[in-house]
């Protein structure tokens, strides 16, 4: 019995190795949404008209 509990926690560990990561990869999200929502809040109007030239510049 024992080495068949050591076999299934052989094949159970490599499946939930990496679940310490998982708030890592959170916390960049949530600092790039908070850049992101940063950069738009300061610097909307100027991306707006930035934007709008570019386009106005390809369509003519």
């Amino acid at each position: 019995m024992e080495r068949f509990t050591r076999a299934l926690l052989w094949l159970y560990r490599p499946l939930h190795a990496d679940r310490g990561d998982v708030p890592g990869w959170v916390l960049v999200t949530v600092m790039t949404a908070g850049l992101v929502t940063g950069l738009w809040m300061i610097a909307d109007d100027q991306l707006t008209a930035l934007l709008t030239r570019a386009i106005n510049s390809v369509s003519k």
